[in-house]
């Protein structure tokens, strides 16, 4: 099974708006990006717009479609989000938690807690053909109330594996991803995975289960920095591609 890579240009725009100026351009960044054979764009418009503006949002709408790449949007569960996506129309919307403090998105979104919520708001974009995803922790535990909910798609959290520090603490993460991407499997999810993925641990987490979809983006945009957009994406394609599921 291929796994495809969505790229997250957020970090593009974090680089513009530390001058406050038109460059970088994250919708040029989506376009290298794209030729250099991503599958996708993935973009979070924040409530306070720290990196990604309305107009970014716009732009990749215009650049991605059919035979193009998709656009994910990720956001909040907020009535403005939901009506710029049922706006926009983009080709995915993923669900994520947001609090103004954090630096980058610190877990996955509570489904028990905003269960009425997300049934909800997932309605109302599927009632115009918006598949919605959810960013979730790797919890089995999560997989029937997920479904429940009206979601299609899970993006498991990767965040605790990439920051685990010894071989141990590795295993353990790469477990519970292992046992909650089938748990989701089992419910009709489609399995996507990010958060923190470099082209050292793809490999790992591909060959623990395969996912249809890696989430990627501040490496890609660190790296860009040194070799281009295009290189960096070629780069994690060839890791992505490397990884062989046992």
């Amino acid at each position: 099974m291929t796994c495809e890579l969505s790229v997250n240009v957020d970090h593009v725009a974090t680089v513009r708006q530390a001058r406050g100026g038109n460059e970088p351009d994250p919708v040029r960044a989506g376009a290298l990006a794209l030729q250099a054979g991503a599958a996708g764009i993935t973009v979070h418009l924040r409530e306070d717009r720290r990196h990604i503006q309305d107009r970014d949002v716009h732009g990749l709408r215009a650049l991605c479609g059919p035979g193009r790449g998709e656009l994910n949007l990720e956001m909040a569960l907020t009535e403005e989000m939901i009506a710029i996506a049922l706006a926009i129309k983009p080709d995915r919307v993923t669900l994520v938690p947001e609090r103004r403090e954090e630096l980058t998105t610190e877990g996955g979104l509570d489904v028990a807690l905003h269960a009425k919520a997300i049934e909800a708001g997932a309605a109302r974009l599927r009632a115009v053909d918006i598949p919605v995803s959810l960013f979730l922790d790797p919890e089995e535990a999560l997989a029937a109330p997920t479904r429940a909910a009206g979601a299609t798609i899970v993006e498991i959290h990767t965040g605790a594996y990439a920051n685990a520090g010894d071989p141990a603490a590795v295993e353990r993460e790469l477990d519970r991803i292992g046992r909650a991407a089938v748990a989701f499997e089992r419910e009709g999810l489609r399995v996507h995975a990010g958060h923190g993925l470099t082209v050292t641990n793809v490999g790992p987490l591909l060959q623990r289960y395969a996912f249809t979809e890696l989430s990627i983006g501040h490496t890609l945009v660190s790296r860009s920095i040194e070799v281009g957009m295009e290189a960096a994406v070629r780069e994690m394609i060839a890791a992505i591609g490397a990884a062989r599921r046992p």
